[in-house]
């Protein structure tokens, strides 16, 4: 077939079908356009709650029907959360006026007169401006609370003011702005109390270093300083704390403890109470050895009120702790170095210069390094009646840290030279022990008494004896060991009267054993091992 007629069969065919088309849309009826129905009238709101609940299916209730529990203290979530919101609130807006008063005061809080019933006035009258000026809307209750939370954040040390305020918090241990521990009776607890934020605890920090002329920073980030009351204070900032600044606050009783209250705490008897007072008042070199937080400046002080008051004393400490209650004292006290890295004064100087001091007692808070050498220097050299602390856990390893604190000191000295040192200037080493339940006691009281070959020689003269009571507690008394001390007849030439008694050991009851025992024959013991006995048939 031709391309023509090809083309005009398709021709063809393309208009039958277009003529198929046409007529079926002439026979098939036209679709209206689809209305668009009439809105229905919307439900009211009140029908909305009425629908029927379809019925709970079982199994698990689902996740969305599903009910919160109510938190531990029987708030329900939305209450909590306000809660939390509202004391968010609180803390920002006390933060917002504590800066307002700050602004508005300046440098009258970091003068001389840091304290006072004027400086008072003017704060809580900046207060009362910044109150008005920021609309403070509080209830007449909460705004006085609100004022005393912020008069203690600008004048006191914000959260620790109460914890300060307890006598029966001994230590307070911050170990971030939100995390402030303490210890009660000898137990650590965790506290509810927290700074607003990191600068504020900072602010305190400084407030607390700089008071005594002292600073922290990341030049020099760790520093001991002490509060008004004489509780003493370190503080590690940054880079050397890694999760934060780190404060500790050693607190001490504003009535320092007697030796009546040591007696009564159970620490000491009144027979070692007795012997203590003589060899204070014999002029007999004291160390008082102890780990940390046994109780050795309390002893400390407890030794030092047996010194007669006609006595000069001179003390030295890294920070002033010691409490001395004699009218004639000279407090030193040791001084770190500047910014520059000068001015430094060390209690090794210290202990040299008081040498100059014309003291008939000299009493060092802690020997730590070199002024070891010096201060048994002083007490071989007509300084005598001396007391000093040192940290180690027996009397043995008291005369050992000794020796490596004199090695400290830059002299190539002979052990054997040491030695001799150690032995003839220390006359009776106190150790002191805190137990697990957080008592602390004097657990022995040894006599130092010379040197034999390369040996010191020591004798004990008091032991703490334990005993467990009827319900199962750990008690116990230090005890007189029965030995006669070899300085006792020192003691007696220096007009210091001590009776025998004192070192008389305690007699037990013992088990009263029959005098008359029937001793078993070899046959006994052979039939009770089950062998054969001798002579028996078989």
């Amino acid at each position: 077939m031709k391309l023509s007629e090809r083309l005009g069969a398709v021709e063809s065919e393309d208009a039958a079908e277009a003529t198929k088309a046409a007529k079926a849309a002439k026979t098939t009826k036209p679709v209206p356009p689809r209305a668009t129905p009439a809105p229905e009238p919307a439900p009211e709101p009140a029908e909305r709650p009425t629908r029927p609940t379809r019925p709970t299916p079982a199994g698990p209730t689902p996740r969305s029907e599903r009910h919160e529990p109510a938190p531990k203290d029987g708030a329900p979530p939305a209450e909590r959360s306000t809660r939390k919101r509202s004391n968010v609130g609180w803390e920002v807006t006390k933060k917002r006026v504590r800066d307002l008063v700050l602004a508005d005061l300046g440098p009258r809080l970091t003068g001389s007169k840091r304290v006072g019933p004027e400086l008072d006035k003017e704060v809580k009258a900046a207060l009362d401006r910044a109150l008005q000026r920021e609309d403070v809307r509080i209830s007449p209750v909460e705004r006085s609370k609100f004022v005393a939370e912020v008069l203690s954040d600008i004048l006191g040390y914000g959260p620790l003011d109460a914890p300060l305020a307890d006598p029966t918090v001994t230590e307070i241990m911050c170990n971030a702005y939100d995390q402030i521990w303490v210890e009660r009776r000898g137990v650590i607890e965790p506290t509810d109390l927290a700074f607003t934020d990191d600068g504020q605890y900072r602010q305190v920090i400084d407030k607390i270093v700089t008071a005594v002329g002292r600073r922290v920073d990341e030049s020099s980030p760790m520093v001991d300083a002490r509060l008004p009351d004489g509780s003493r204070v370190n503080a590690v900032v940054p880079p050397l704390a890694l999760n934060g600044a780190v404060l500790t606050i050693r607190k001490f009783a504003e009535d320092p403890y007697t030796v009546a209250d040591l007696i009564n705490f159970g620490s000491m008897t009144m027979d070692l109470a007795l012997f203590l007072e003589a060899a204070v008042r014999g002029k007999l070199n004291v160390l008082v050895s102890g780990g940390t937080g046994t109780g050795k400046t309390t002893t400390l002080n407890v030794l030092s009120s047996f010194i007669p008051e006609r006595e000069r004393i001179v003390t030295i400490e890294d920070a002033a702790e010691l409490q001395l209650q004699q009218p004639h004292i000279v407090r030193l006290e040791s001084r770190p170095a500047n910014s520059e890295g000068k001015g430094e004064v060390r209690i090794r100087d210290l202990v040299r210069n008081a040498l100059r001091m014309r003291p008939d007692r000299i009493v060092v808070g802690e020997v730590r390094g070199g002024e070891a050498l010096d201060m048994l220097q002083a007490m071989n050299t007509g300084h005598a009646g001396s007391i000093t602390t040192v940290h180690a856990n027996t009397a043995r390893d008291a005369l050992s840290r000794l020796e490596t604190m004199v090695l400290m000191a830059g002299f190539d000295l002979p052990m054997r030279a040491i030695r001799e040192q150690i032995a003839s200037a220390i006359n009776i080493i106190v150790q002191l022990e805190r137990a697990s339940d957080g008592t602390r006691r004097i657990i022995s009281v040894e006599e130092v008494q010379g040197l034999e070959g390369d040996i010191i020689l020591l004798q004990q003269l008091f032991r703490y004896v334990p005993r467990t009571s009827v319900d199962g507690r750990q008690v116990g008394e230090i005890e007189a060991a029965g030995l006669r001390p070899k300085f006792l007849d020192a003691l007696v030439h220096s007009g210091v009267d001590l009776p025998a008694s004192v070192f008389q050991a305690p007699v037990r009851p013992r088990e009263v054993r029959s005098k008359t025992r029937s001793v078993p024959s070899v046959a006994e013991l052979i039939a009770r091992s089950g062998g054969p006995v001798p002579g028996a048939r078989r």
